[in-house]
């Protein structure tokens, strides 16, 4: 697929991109108090105004300094909002800028950037060809944005955000799993323009046949294997995550607890009745794993998860979504918070790719069985720190995005990756089986 637009229209793309990622970092920091803002909730995350600051220095750094060549706004901050150089447990320690500090820097960012976008030619460079600079900054907030959501989910206290609920699923007449037929895929893109550097470059993988999931495994498939004692049987669990459950007492998935007799879980200050419908979500690679050992099956590995999801096995071609090439819109994913949390299963017939798997994008970050690795011919760019110092058998791939994903940080390509520990993200998963 080759993307061909109009500079007009690639700017308009900007700074709406753009905008819809402050409009929702700015509902993110405004709907608490600024003692909310300050507070570090969790020792496994920052301070909700760290992040505000960090999004305002990252698109200084590069779209002020780097694309528009000025000057620099406060270099005296660089430091402090490094993410590899404070880690997220010492960050309350810095001398971070208050709340009001904070927006007024990001804002002030915001306005010399509507400018740069104006002014600056979006070819004739890599980080200007389609404008990818300003693409990758917009997901790089997009995706700071779900890191503070998952804050207001670890946060303590009443409720701060409300979003109506998903629509109702309905599974009648789907198959359990589908069979993905073996063959070659193009696996990854060289086209998508802002696609980021893992992403990339396309290549051929050739797969054998394999069935999945048509949906990922709900809350009330998961409980059969919390009832049938699956967090007290080491036969199923990795040595590691065995130890992980062992020495932190772990018996459900995050934020689950059982009261009368009836689970019960914590969504963003609510406390409400599972709803076995929808998919399981903050479980662990560890405990996806274990359940799939538990089920007879096994985690998809990267490839087949994007072939299930990108293939078209009668036309050969592979997809940017599972649906086709269009962008997403309501009726095919659950993404953007418009609701906060996963959609039941069978809720998006019309997102279901080629092959008939469903809610492959959105509701739920699916683990999968494989290593963060890079593709064949892989450059980083524009810097090694966005993934090259990650790969690794350390971090485990998460495909698909969740319903904290904006659609301009999810596609068919796109990689998450995190350790195989990690319980607080919106992870779920579904699995397979060798034909």
């Amino acid at each position: 697929m080759t993307v061909d637009t109009s500079s007009e229209e690639l700017r308009r793309r900007a700074v709406d991109t753009l905008t819809r990622a402050r409009d929702r970092t700015t509902l993110l920091t405004s709907s608490v108090e600024d003692n909310d803002l300050t507070a570090q909730h969790s020792p496994l995350m920052s301070p909700l105004v760290w992040d505000l600051a960090h999004i305002g220095n990252q698109e200084e750094q590069w779209l002020l300094r780097t694309v528009g060549g000025r000057d620099a706004i406060r270099p005296d901050i660089d430091s402090i909002y490094d993410a590899f150089e404070h880690p997220r447990s010492e960050r309350p320690t810095l001398p971070l800028l208050a709340p009001a500090e904070a927006r007024a820097y990001a804002r002030d960012v915001r306005d010399r950037v509507i400018d740069v976008i104006e002014r600056t030619p979006l070819h004739g460079a890599p980080l200007l060809d389609a404008g990818f600079a300003f693409g990758m900054v917009a997901q790089h907030e997009q995706q700071h944005d779900e890191t503070m959501l998952i804050t207001h989910q670890l946060r303590r206290g009443p409720a701060a955000l409300t979003a109506p609920p998903p629509p109702a699923g309905d599974v009648t007449g789907l198959p359990p799993e589908i069979l993905v037929p073996a063959g070659r895929f193009t696996m990854g893109t060289t086209a998508e323009p802002w696609a980021l550097d893992n992403e990339r470059p396309a290549h051929q993988r050739l797969v054998p046949a394999y069935y999945i999931d048509t949906v990922p495994v709900t809350n009330g498939a998961y409980l059969h294997f919390v009832e049938d004692g699956g967090y007290a049987q080491e036969r199923w669990w990795a040595p590691e995550g065995w130890a992980q459950i062992q020495q932190h007492g772990i018996k459900a998935p995050l934020f689950w607890r059982q009261e009368g007799g009836q689970w019960l879980r914590r969504r963003f200050g609510v406390v409400e009745a599972v709803p076995a419908d929808e998919p399981v979500l903050h479980v662990s690679w560890y405990e996806a794993d274990a359940y799939a050992r538990w089920a007879g099956r096994r985690l998809p590995s990267e490839e087949e998860w994007e072939k299930a999801a990108r293939h078209d096995p009668a036309t050969g071609r592979t997809l940017r979504y599972p649906w086709g090439d269009g962008e997403p819109t309501a009726e095919h994913a659950n993404l953007g918070q418009r609701h906060l949390q996963p959609a039941p299963v069978g809720s998006y017939p019309k997102g279901a790719s080629p092959l008939g798997v469903q809610q492959l994008i959105g509701d739920v970050w699916e683990w999968t069985s494989s290593d963060f690795l890079p593709y064949p011919g892989f450059v980083a760019f524009p810097y090694r720190e966005y993934s090259e110092v990650f790969f690794g058998s350390e971090h485990k791939v998460l495909r698909g995005g969740s319903f904290a994903v904006d659609a301009v940080a999810c596609r068919g390509t796109f990689r998450n990756w995190d350790l195989p520990v990690r319980r607080q993200i919106f992870s779920g998963f579904r699995t397979a089986r060798d034909v």
